[in-house]
C-alpha cells in the first residue's frame, strides 16, 4: 500500500484552535487541521509552512512538533507529523478549504476526517500547549 506523508498545522489563538472544512475531494464537507502533502526536499516545517500560505494565504510559525498520526485508508497509508502553530498574518483567503472555524478543543458537533479524530482526542487528553 502507498504511504502518504503530510504535515498539519495546529494553529493556537487565544485558547481556540483552527480547523478547516474540505472543498474537494473524497473528504469533502469534512473538518481537518490544515496541512498537505511533504513535497520531495522539503523537511516539515518547510512544507507546513508552503501548505498554510498556498491553502490559507496567511503565515505561521510552527512552534514545536505535537504527534505523529497514522491512519489506514482503503487505497493509501497516512503517516502525518503535526505541530502546534502560531499565527504570524491572518488574512485568510480560502483555496482548498470552503470555511474556517476557530473551536475549543472539546468541540462535539465537528464531523472530521477520519485521520483527524485521533489529534483531536490527542489535544482534548493532554490540553493546548500553546
Amino acid at each position: 500500500m502507498k504511504t502518504i506523508r503530510v504535515v498539519a498545522a495546529i494553529i493556537k489563538h487565544q485558547g481556540k484552535i483552527l480547523i478547516a472544512r474540505r472543498s474537494y475531494g473524497e473528504f469533502q464537507g469534512l473538518w481537518e487541521f490544515p496541512g498537505g502533502k511533504i513535497e520531495d526536499g522539503e523537511d516539515g516545517i518547510a512544507a507546513l509552512k508552503r501548505e498554510i500560505s498556498e491553502e490559507l494565504n496567511v503565515e505561521i510559525t510552527v512552534l514545536d512538533f505535537f504527534m505523529k498520526a497514522t491512519y489506514s485508508y482503503p487505497r493509501f497509508y497516512l503517516d502525518m507529523d503535526c505541530y502546534w502553530c502560531s499565527l504570524a498574518t491572518d488574512d485568510f483567503q480560502l483555496e482548498a478549504h470552503s470555511q474556517i472555524r476557530w473551536i475549543e478543543p472539546d468541540q462535539k458537533d465537528i464531523d472530521w476526517v477520519p485521520a483527524d479524530v485521533q489529534i483531536i482526542e490527542r489535544i482534548k487528553e493532554y490540553g493546548c500547549k500553546y
